[in-house]
């Protein structure tokens, strides 16, 4: 088999989409294992080696077994993978609606024009931003969301001033502020972006909510 044909998977499981623009709805997961970025606050380092060697055949069956609309592929980061690029194609085939959670790190050019990008920009707080990939900016379009984690208000500042270096309210489906989990107070970003009017949704990780904050398969 070839690489595109074999993949890497942390973990395939029914559950609701806790982030986004489609919070809140039913949805298939398929989180990728591995990740060449080492965000301060990740809270899926597990995903981040092994994982099972599974066909990609066999992925897009175990995706689809669930029934429902809405499937994500995450990881990890899914783009470091060769089969991503033609399991989200085949996803969409499917008529499923798709997501990709991704980096800002990974080039999103030759992903499915289908599919629903949701691109992570890394704020100073993680300790990646110097990986962002700028040049994923050209490509963002309607149906696609960014989403920027803050950990402070250095890193509300700096997500403001990209907002708005980079026009991402006109460019984009919805532009997404969250918390780093038990470090920012979301009370406090909320005051924030009322102050300045910023055109953002914030959201909070509703899966954190729900279930336990480090339960995995959720």
């Amino acid at each position: 088999m070839t690489d595109a044909e074999q993949i890497r998977v942390h973990e395939i499981y029914e559950s609701v989409q806790g982030e986004s623009t489609f919070a809140g709805l039913p949805c298939a997961f398929v989180r990728l294992s591995r990740c060449n970025l080492r965000c301060r606050w990740c809270d899926t380092p597990q995903a981040f080696e092994g994982g099972t060697e599974m066909p990609r055949a066999e992925v897009l069956k175990k995706a689809l077994s669930f029934g429902t609309p809405l499937v994500e592929l995450t990881g990890g980061e899914p783009l470091l993978q060769p089969g991503a690029i033609p399991l989200l194609k085949e996803l969409c085939d499917a008529g499923r609606t798709v997501l990709l959670e991704t980096s800002g790190e990974r080039d999103i050019s030759e992903v499915d024009p289908r599919v629903h990008r949701i691109v992570d920009l890394k704020a100073p707080g993680s300790g990646e931003s110097q990986r962002n990939r700028w040049e994923n900016i050209a490509e963002l379009c309607e149906r696609d969301e960014v989403k920027l984690v803050l950990a402070d208000r250095a890193d509300y500042d700096w997500a403001k001033a990209v907002i708005e270096e980079h026009g991402l309210p006109d460019r984009v489906h919805a532009v997404l502020l969250s918390c780093v989990w038990g470090e920012l107070d979301p009370k406090d970003l909320v005051k924030w972006v009322l102050e300045d009017q910023l055109p953002v949704r914030v959201q909070m990780q509703m899966h954190k909510v729900i279930w336990d904050a480090d339960a995995q398969g959720v």
